[in-house]
């Protein structure tokens, strides 16, 4: 396995064993953004690096935006698990996997340094530039792993990575009053409401029910583009904010220049 860096962004290569081959020659085609979860840079460094954990990356960035690779881009990294988006599953065969140092909902979810955000972008962007990967196709490991996964978390800014034509995002729709459409619930209005679901990507099937499955769905987009309350409760606010999403016209904004790096 060679020494040398995919991106001419990454500092150094640090290995990890945990790897493998590419299933079924599946082309890259999106980028997971995970949160470390764990107290310190070290300990998360050493775990993914550790082949008794079966976990890795491809990439790792530093509170201070120092980015670290792994494991080569053209390798299986094992970062995102039981996982499906767009109806496709094993997502470890079609991503790169990106770990954000950040302590977690377990740390009490910090702020994101600028820095680190500043590095995320701009690695990024080099990924999309030479894979030709989709900027919609930048996601969070809640989105393909709802209910199992939370990270990187609500205070994830998605909204400044959006301005750099990555991921997907819209304003969200300030919280009001009234009743929302919750587990119990069924009928034309939640049929309307899994089917915009599955129409933005999450994996959650047709029907009528407000069931667990569709809060657990509910509760990992309002993490994602309505952070102000994550309750799996389908109020007016989560319903015009996913309304919004999937109504827009599926073009990106164009990007801005990358982040100073030097």
């Amino acid at each position: 396995m060679t020494d040398e860096t995919d991106s001419p962004l990454a500092s150094r290569f640090c290995p990890s064993p945990n790897h493998g081959e590419r299933k079924a020659g599946r082309a890259i085609d999106c980028i997971v953004l995970h949160y470390t979860g764990m107290p310190t840079s070290e300990a998360a460094l050493a775990r993914l690096r550790d082949e008794a954990a079966q976990v890795s990356c491809h990439y790792f960035v530093e509170e201070d935006g120092t980015i670290l690779q792994l494991v080569p881009e053209d390798r299986r990294a094992w970062h995102a698990g039981l996982s499906t988006w767009k109806g496709e599953s094993d997502l470890n065969s079609t991503s790169i996997g990106v770990e954000i140092v950040n302590p977690g909902h377990d740390g009490g979810l910090p702020p994101f340094p600028r820095a680190q955000i500043d590095a995320v972008i701009a690695l990024c962007q080099d990924i999309r530039a030479r894979r030709a990967i989709p900027p919609e196709r930048v996601l969070a490991h809640s989105d393909i792993a709802p209910g199992r996964k939370i990270d990187p978390g609500e205070n994830f800014p998605w909204d400044i990575l959006f301005e750099h034509g990555l991921g997907s995002w819209v304003p969200p729709t300030p919280l009001v009053d009234g009743e929302p459409l919750k587990p119990g619930d069924s009928g034309p209005r939640v049929a309307a409401l899994r089917a915009d679901l599955a129409r933005h990507g999450y994996g959650l099937g047709p029907g009528e029910d407000y069931d667990e499955a569709t809060k657990t769905v509910v509760a990992a987009f309002q993490r994602r583009f309505r952070p102000a309350r994550v309750d799996g409760l389908a109020d007016a606010s989560t319903l015009d904010t996913l309304r919004r999403l999937v109504e827009r016209p599926a073009i990106p904004p164009p990007p801005r220049s990358p982040p100073d790096r030097s």
